[in-house]
């Protein structure tokens, strides 16, 4: 898999360099947007309040071109990131060779990186319109073409993500992480239910990133449709001061104005420290995880059940950093001798071994304190059961080549797996 960035290139691009010397000279001019080439002679302030934007602020920086001409363009997320028209002969073309490239590597599959704002429409919000949908399959369908899936990467609302699934191979399943905590923070699986129930199977499944703990993915929608979320603004205003208090508010100081790299949606803490450390609660959303349908994807400190970095956000001020340890080898080495750590890789070799999984996924009823998920393939079988009451948890199973004999694949009382 590879990434193909849509929204936008480098300040330093041979493209962009080639504007910034020759201005509308330039056969790339028509690829970069600017401000007037969006809305002409000039926007109503109720057009600029209507852009949706994942940080403060109007997306567009002022830039002083090589030959004294001044440029407004169009940078969504910095200034550094100048975003293209995909709509333009020579944005097509970029997109177009990259895809070429990616085909003759043999690339199998490729991520496509802030998809939502690629197009721009003057009057809309610029963010998951309907011609952004239009650009997403169409683009999709060139992938088709060389043999390339397609994972889209997208926060918005549930709704969307539920759309944007029909159109491609895979999504991101964002709203399961703040799901997972406020399931386990308020001892109650109803909303997480609802979600089993509607999203979308076509997902990869995350609990952490190298971004932050998103809480867009499960908010009302925020383009004037008055679409509520899976989640209150009461409920997820608790659930963000719930993840502050169990970091001991140490997310406080890498989130929204206490850091840079500004994200109006993130909480930029380690999915363990959000549950305070505590081991029990940690694996049972580790099990949750591993038995939601779709792809599973563990970041490498989750993987490692890692704290907040303090050290490092210190270093760079840049907020998301407080979840992107550097781990030296020795260290490495400790943290794999960790019981819990130990456990999450015995879950990890169930989950990618046990033939159940290759099944059909079933949620079975229960009660709103208690979580019942089974995957059933013929005669195997897999089954997962939470007590949320006494926070436990517990994987039974069909007996598999793993372990023959094994019927109990994990408990919060099982001693640690050699």
């Amino acid at each position: 898999m590879a990434d193909l960035i849509v929204n936008h290139v480098s300040s330093r691009s041979p493209q962009f360099l080639d504007y910034d010397e020759r201005g509308d000279e330039s056969r790339y001019a028509g690829m970069f947007l600017t401000y007037s080439k969006v809305f002409g002679d000039g926007a109503r302030e109720s057009e600029l309040l209507q852009l949706y934007r994942p940080r403060p602020g109007l997306p567009f920086t002022r830039y002083q071109l090589k030959h004294g001409e001044e440029r407004l363009v169009w940078t969504t997320f910095t200034g550094e990131q100048i975003d293209i028209n995909v709509h333009h002969t020579e944005g097509k073309r970029y997109l177009d060779s990259i895809l070429q490239q990616f085909h003759a590597a043999g690339i199998r599959a490729i991520r496509l990186d802030a998809a939502g704002y690629a197009v721009k429409k003057a009057a809309t919000s610029c963010f998951m319109i309907p011609e952004t949908f239009d650009f997403i399959g169409n683009l999709t369908a060139q992938a088709h073409a060389l043999g390339i899936e397609v994972l889209v990467e997208i926060h918005s609302h549930y709704l969307e993500q539920i759309e944007i699934a029909r159109q491609v191979d895979w999504v991101y399943d964002f709203a399961l992480p703040p799901l997972v905590l406020h399931t386990l923070y308020t001892r109650n699986a109803r909303q997480l239910k609802r979600w089993f129930e509607i999203r979308p199977r076509n997902a990869v499944t995350v609990l952490d990133t190298h971004d932050g703990i998103g809480v867009l993915d499960v908010g009302a929608d925020r383009k004037g449709r008055n679409l509520p979320g899976l989640l209150t603004p009461d409920e997820i205003g608790v659930l963000v001061d719930t993840i502050h208090h169990c970091s001991r508010n140490v997310s406080r100081h890498a989130t929204g104005a206490a850091a840079n790299n500004l994200d109006l949606y993130q909480i930029n803490c380690t999915f363990y420290d959000a549950l305070g450390g505590e081991d029990d609660a940690y694996l049972i959303a580790r099990a949750l995880q591993l038995f939601t349908p779709g792809i599973p994807q563990v970041y490498y400190v989750g993987l490692l059940a890692g704290r907040n970095d303090m050290e490092l956000l210190r270093r760079t001020a840049v907020g998301r950093d407080i979840n992107r340890h550097y781990y030296a080898p020795e260290e490495l080495q400790q943290q794999l001798a960790r019981p819990t750590v130990r456990t999450l890789m015995k879950l990890l070799r169930f989950r990618n071994t046990h033939p159940a999984f290759a099944g059909e996924f079933h949620l079975l009823s229960s009660a709103d304190d208690h979580i019942l998920l089974e995957w059933r393939n013929e005669s195997h079988w897999a089954r997962l059961e939470t007590d949320l009451n006494k926070f436990s948890g517990a994987i039974t199973c069909s007996p598999f080549e793993l372990d023959a004999t094994m019927t109990t694949v994990w408990n919060t009382t099982n001693e640690v797996p050699r």
